[in-house]
């Protein structure tokens, strides 16, 4: 069969030096693979956020190990990423270079919180120490890793065994009390003066009002008229507020996937979940934002999921959270190879 004339498309013909020549057309799909893939995003609003790629990479022969912990800054923006390994803290620099490493002396930093006191920078956190691996106690220690207070398990409480006093946070009060949660024993709340000094306990286990089933973490609340803790009851899977001389004062929001630590930022909190989840609240307590959620359950609180099977902006267990100045926020997983997520707050 005779093939038809086809009108020649201009768009094959370039005109060079007052002669046609036949070009071929560029590769339109070519071009997009060339394109850089964009940032994984997550959120909604006011709240949405990109995965900042290759934030927090560290040297060869460094690791994370296990990340079953905490983040934090100092006034000087560097980010401080707690490790269930002999890394012990991870420091990097605002724009996310490494820095250091410290207090390699604790195979396990669960929880860090940050404060000034007397113009000297210091952090409170929980820490496993030595062998067996079931012994805890709270240090504070300055940016520098120098320890300068410990509190081990007071005679008052009780304890028949190492075991019962298994510490997951610790916050200074007001007035400078130390408030330390034995989440991972009987969930009760001790109080400490700030030379360590036992002053009483309350909380415990149960599911009553006023009790908690893992008071996991802890955070001192300055978005009312007057200061509260905030207690992170994880396997009620709901937020608790007390006052400074233990009193209970109403469980604030319910039904969350296993509430791990909070970060204010201005009315907000943002709140890490064990179960693939942050959530954002706002004064009112109520969530305006989930960031992260993974939809793959059999990831939630899946401590050995490798992280390169979790997708980009996404979250298998999130255990520590921090919100900085700016609004971004900091998650790691709770991971035996360790995953850390810088999210950009998109303006």
């Amino acid at each position: 069969m005779k093939t038809p004339n086809r009108p020649l498309d201009r768009r094959f013909f370039l005109t060079l030096s007052g002669m046609t020549a036949a070009a071929l057309p560029l590769r339109a799909e070519a071009a997009e693979e060339r394109a850089p893939e964009p940032a994984a995003q997550t959120g909604n609003g006011e709240w949405t956020y990109r995965v900042a790629d290759g934030w927090g990479a560290l040297p060869t022969g460094i690791s994370l190990g296990g990340t079953h912990g905490a983040i934090a800054t100092d006034t000087a923006g560097r980010v401080y990423v707690s490790t269930q390994s002999a890394t012990g803290i991870v420091v990097y620099d605002s724009d996310g270079r490494f820095v250091r490493t410290m207090a390699h002396e604790f195979p396990e930093v669960h929880s860090l919180v940050h404060a000034t006191e007397g113009g000297v920078e210091y952090f409170y956190a929980t820490v496993q120490h030595g062998t067996p691996t079931d012994n805890w106690l709270f240090v504070k220690m300055k940016t520098d890793g120098t320890v300068v207070l410990k509190i081990t398990a007071p005679a008052e409480a009780g304890f028949k065994a190492a075991n019962e006093w298994r510490l997951t946070a610790a916050v200074p009060g007001p007035d400078g009390s130390i408030f330390i949660a034995n989440g991972y024993g009987d969930s009760r709340i001790f109080r400490f003066d700030k030379t360590g000094a036992y002053r009483g306990s309350f909380s415990g286990k149960g599911d009553a009002d006023g009790m908690c089933n893992c008071s996991h973490g802890l955070a001192v609340d300055t978005r009312y008229d007057q200061p509260l803790l905030l207690v992170c009851d994880r396997e009620n899977r709901r937020l608790s507020h007390y006052d400074f001389d233990g009193k209970f004062v109403s469980n604030v929001t319910q039904h969350l996937r296993r509430p791990c630590q909070v970060s204010f930022h201005g009315d907000h909190a943002v709140v890490s979940e064990l179960e693939g989840r942050v959530t954002v609240l706002d004064r009112n307590n109520a969530p305006v934002a989930f960031l992260g959620d993974n939809p793959e359950k059999e990831q939630w609180a899946n401590y050995k999921v490798l992280p390169e099977k979790v997708k980009p902006a996404i979250f298998s267990a999130a255990h520590g959270c921090f919100v900085d100045r700016d609004g971004n926020i900091y998650v790691s997983d709770w991971n035996q190879t360790g995953r850390m997520t810088k999210l950009s707050r998109v303006v």
